[in-house]
């Protein structure tokens, strides 16, 4: 069975966007695009709410050349290569390959998935993430911790939700990110206690 992976890039106080929806100051460095891509590569599937998949599409035209540094031609590479899911009420067709729009996430769909798929998914977005570990559907949580306070914005995990968790490895880079790797502990993507 494929794992369902939630990877998230957050300020020191937990948020994926700051109040003004600016998440620039999280931009990785070569050596962080680099860790990233190879966390990325067995990836078959990404999961990605409307907003996500807007931003992402910029690598479906970046260029390939020597004009652009090889990891970003690489990421750009695993990117295009992967399968995506985009879940929108609005959106009606997609405008890169490899891509389907589900006008809902449906938690059995995405359980579907996961036991058939040949590699790991990816779910991408804070809003459609939260929903995922809602039902229990996240068997991985990837976080990429900056070295910033924003004071407030978009937070990367739900409200109202416990889960507890196993640490599975860290990284250090020399930009001060810290990389943390959890699995929630318990049966494979136990659902979150709801408070």
């Amino acid at each position: 069975m494929a794992r369902l992976i939630y990877s998230a890039i957050t300020s020191l106080d937990g948020y994926v966007e700051d109040a003004q929806g600016h998440f620039e100051w999280g931009a990785p460095d070569e050596e962080a695009f680099s860790f990233i891509s190879d966390l990325e590569r067995p990836v078959g599937t990404y999961l990605y709410g409307r907003r996500m998949y807007e931003t992402m599409l910029y690598w479906q035209t970046a260029p390939l050349d020597e004009s652009a540094p090889l990891f970003l031609r690489d990421w750009a590479e695993i990117w295009r290569g992967a399968e995506k899911v985009v879940y929108s009420r609005t959106l009606r067709a997609a405008s890169t390959a490899r891509t389907r729009v589900e006008p809902s996430f449906d938690p059995g769909a995405v359980r579907r998935l996961k036991e058939t798929a040949g590699h790991d998914l990816t779910v991408g977005g804070a809003d459609l993430a939260g929903q995922a570990i809602r039902a229990g559907l996240v068997d991985e949580l990837q976080l990429f911790l900056v070295p910033i306070v924003v004071g407030g914005g978009k937070p990367w995990l739900p409200d109202n939700v416990q889960i507890n968790l196993e640490l599975l490895g860290s990284h250090c880079f020399a930009s001060g990110v810290v990389f943390l790797r959890y699995r929630p502990v318990g049966a494979s993507g136990a659902a979150a206690t709801q408070r």
